[in-house]
This record gives structure tokens, sequence and C-alpha cells, in this order.
């Protein structure tokens, strides 16, 4: 049997993974993000054109420290973490972001740049919009700039309450909210990730995440096993997190019912 040449063998490659990328967002559509969900008709048709998809694979960063904002990105599924790393190279995590929301709030702010980062932590999709064609949208007063607005009040609460947590309450209860925080923004109760990644979110040593990780295990609450968090009690969950978690997610259930008022 002859041996396919190398150039064909790249294309049927490339041709595999476009038809696998497409697959994958044959199940993501815009709308599936509840801001652009919470659009009206009107609204969104305007912005369809100009939404392009974006995979989202675990480890990628949307935007490192400093640069320009030039997208907005409407997370249609996974989890994106914002956090901020120190010049001796120290992480800590002070947002979760899903697909109630977005990343690059700079972009519409005015800033257009922040030291933070934004780095994927649970795979999914989204899809982006340029910052001119974003700012066309502002210029309008149009109903998603109301909603931006809104979603980035709530996306400070969250900051806010974070280092409040990190300061104030055990490792354990950060750990709580961490893991809550970031079933609310998934389709199931596995979570996918190290302890290392944790710790590197939280901003701790690894040998805490796996002390309070084992607490959480031996009661019940969890199981933890080669990078896969699979939550079993999530009632019990709840009883043993902060006031921190209820915060949040009260403050983001007032700001972003993800419908405009009338």
């Amino acid at each position: 049997m002859l041996e396919q040449p190398l150039f064909q063998l790249h294309a049927e490659t490339r041709f595999a993974s476009r038809d696998r990328k497409r697959a994958g967002f044959a199940l993501h559509t815009p709308r599936q993000n509840h801001l652009l969900a919470a659009l009206p008709a009107e609204d969104y048709a305007r912005l369809l054109p100009d939404l392009e998809p974006v995979p989202l694979a675990p480890g990628r960063t949307l935007h490192a420290g400093g640069d320009r904002r030039k997208h907005l990105y409407f997370i249609t599924g996974g989890i994106v973490c914002r956090l901020h790393v120190t010049e001796k190279g120290e992480s800590t995590g002070f947002g979760l972001t899903g697909s109630e929301g977005v990343i690059g709030v700079a972009s519409f702010l005015g800033g257009e740049s922040t030291p933070s980062q934004a780095v994927v932590l649970s795979a999914g999709y989204a899809y982006r919009l340029g910052a001119d064609a974003l700012k066309n949208e502002f210029m309008r007063s149009s109903p998603l700039r109301h909603l931006l607005l809104r979603y980035t009040l709530a996306l400070i609460t969250q900051s806010v309450q974070i280092a409040v947590c990190n300061r104030h309450h055990s490792l354990e209860q950060q750990l709580c909210r961490w893991l809550l925080l970031s079933l609310d923004r998934l389709s199931s109760n596995v979570l996918i990730m190290t302890q290392e990644l944790i710790a590197n979110m939280l901003g701790v040593r690894r040998e805490g995440v796996t002390e309070a990780a084992g607490t959480l295990q031996a009661d019940g609450l969890i199981h933890y096993s080669r990078g896969k968090i699979t939550v079993l009690d999530r009632p019990r969950l709840e009883q043993r997190v902060c006031e921190c978690y209820a915060v949040v997610k009260k403050e983001f259930d007032r700001l972003l019912p993800y419908k405009l008022p009338i």
C-alpha cells in the first residue's frame, strides 16, 4: 500500500480539526450567553454578524496583564478566571466567569487594559465581539450597554467579596466558596481541575488545598481523584461555606435577572 503524501495528511488533519470545531459550536449558540439572550431581537440581530466563535481550551490566556482589550468575549460554556500575577510569579484569582457574563470589561469601560489576566479554567466556548463594533453599540445607547454595566457592578461585588473571604475566612471555607461558584457555572457536578491549579487561584500553598479537600472528602461532601473533583453533597457544602458565596450569588441575581426592565 502506498503511503499518503505528507501534505495530504496535514490537510486531512486540518479539515478534521475544522469539522470538530464546527461540531462543538453546533451545540453552543450566542444566545447561550445570558447577556446576549436578554437582548431584544433587533439588537441581537444587529450584533450577530460581528460575533466570532472561539473555542476555550483549558489554560488558554484570553488576555494577559497590560494587554489592550481588542475583544469582548461572551462565554457560552466553561469557566474563565480573572487573576493577578505578581513579579515573583505568585497568583491569586479574584473572579470567575461563565455563561452569565463576559471577559474584557476594559474594552467598554474606557481604560482598554488592566494589570490582570484572564485564563480558561474549564473548557468551553465563547463568541467574541471586536472593540470597534462594541463601541458602536455603546454609542447607540443600546440595551447591551445597560446589561454590561450591570454585569460589571456584579463583577466588582464578586471581586471585593473574594478579597474579604481570602483575608478573614478559613481555607476550607474558601475552597467551598470556590467550588460552589464553579458549580454555578457548569452543567454538571464534576470539576476537572488539579489541586495545584486551585491553589494558584486561591493564592495559597498546594498542601493547604490538599488538607482542606481531604477534610471535605472524609466528610462525604466531595470525591477527589487525579484532577477530578465530584461534588457529592451540595446542600452540606453550602452549609460549610462562609457567607461570601451567598452575598455574591444574591447580588448577581439582583443585578442580572437577564431581562431588560420595562
